[in-house]
């Protein structure tokens, strides 16, 4: 890198190199994205950025109307969509394999804000982790994940919401866990838990589905695989290479014999040439966009504002 191009704030940065650029992508802190975003927009520059986008619902309609205005391209990394098996997962509920979509759970339970080291010390998060603003922290790293999956896989929209924020590990005023029970447009039930007091969870993602015809289970720790069960009582295993799996045998999802896994770094790349798809105008489902982010951003803070006032909220 010439040190001439190094910047020391992102305004000089877009000036000077904005002419040079296909896309910028957006990693900073959470809290600092509405500015960074909007400048790239003005810019005439494609976004690339981290979830959850922005910190609350207020700035991310803000970026939504900059978007808008500027028609510009803006993407957010939800990159467990980029799974083989969660995307034949929303395959098969979109061909109505479990029939009507009637309960799901989805959790993502972590051990980070409780796990102690040999010195019996907790790991200190950044320091913009280590207190909440509109939304808990914990939500803006996980709990737009969940909510994600689910409205990737079922296709359903929040219809109210009921949660619970708790406090449990080591980080004082901290919300690390976080319970919601909500019904959805259809009236199917969704359960949530994510957090990061869970000892035992590095990552425990799991999602699961149930139909009036049947019933899915995907888990982010062994992702090849997607566990299914039918009405007559029948237990089968999909594997991601399978003959007759909708997408998931898909070239570009195989790109090991099997029994190699695919994995995290390689949902990351599937979800990377989407996007690299949707910026080259290519037909693409699977690169999404600061509308989602907004939706999941009004969902939690709905959840937020049910925890404080311990009452059901609509969204």
């Amino acid at each position: 890198m010439e040190p001439a191009r190094i910047y020391a704030q992102p305004t000089d940065f877009l000036a000077q190199e904005k002419d040079r650029l296909d896309a910028v992508v957006i990693l900073t802190p959470t809290p600092g994205h509405r500015d960074l975003i909007n400048a790239c927009l003005q810019a005439r520059l494609p976004v690339i950025s981290e979830k959850a986008m922005v910190d609350n619902y207020q700035s991310a309609l803000v970026v939504l109307a900059c978007q808008q205005h500027q028609q510009g391209k803006l993407f957010v990394t939800y990159n467990y969509s980029g799974y083989p098996m969660v995307r034949e997962l929303q395959k098969r509920v979109q061909r109505g394999d479990f029939g009507a979509i009637q309960q799901v759970m989805v959790e993502m339970p972590q051990e980070g804000f409780a796990r102690q080291n040999r010195e019996g010390q907790v790991a200190q998060p950044q320091s913009w982790r280590q207190h909440d603003g509109e939304l808990p922290t914990v939500s803006l790293d996980l709990g737009v994940h969940v909510h994600q999956l689910v409205d990737f896989i079922t296709g359903d929209s929040a219809a109210d919401v009921y949660a619970v924020h708790s406090t449990f590990a080591s980080i004082p005023d901290v919300v690390d866990t976080v319970h919601i029970i909500s019904r959805y447009r259809s009236g199917m039930i969704c359960n949530y838990w994510y957090g990061k007091a869970a000892l035992g969870y590095r990552n425990g993602l799991r999602i699961r589905i149930m139909g009036s015809k049947g019933s899915a289970e995907w888990l982010q720790m062994d992702p090849e695989f997607l566990h299914l069960s039918d009405i007559k009582g029948n237990r089968m295993i999909i594997d991601r290479t399978a003959a007759d799996n909708i997408v998931a045998g898909q070239a570009r999802y195989c790109r090991f014999k099997a029994g190699h896994p695919a994995g995290f770094i390689e949902a990351f790349a599937n979800y990377y040439a989407d996007i690299a798809a949707a910026l080259r105008e290519e037909e693409c489902e699977y690169a999404i966009d600061a509308q989602v982010a907004t939706a999941g951003l009004k969902f939690l803070e709905a959840a937020s504002l049910s925890a404080r006032t311990q009452q059901k909220i609509a969204c």
